[in-house]
């Protein structure tokens, strides 16, 4: 039996409203939607295509951490707070 793969996603909100999805374990990989949901769906099916062309261009399919580097990592959000500059 094949085991699926997992990618992390982050799903941000734009300043209009719309879902914003990056896989940044695979170049290129984005997509969004008018509800997180919508994103959800937009981005598995993103991922779906890449791996696609994955299949058939190896110098892309080399540049996707598929867990084996290591290198994606979700570390945190974190919400900063500076002075307001005086042109605001």
């Amino acid at each position: 039996m094949k085991k699926g793969l997992n990618f992390k996603i982050i799903v941000t909100e734009d300043e209009d409203g719309l879902f914003v999805a990056d896989c940044s374990a695979i170049p290129g990989c984005h997509s969004q939607g008018k509800t997180f949901e919508a994103a959800e769906k937009n981005i598995k099916s993103a991922i779906k295509l890449c791996l696609k062309v994955a299949e058939t261009d190896k110098e892309y399919r080399d540049s996707i951490d598929f867990g084996q580097k290591n290198t994606t990592r979700l570390i945190g959000i974190s919400e900063l707070t500076i002075p307001r500059p005086s042109f605001i």
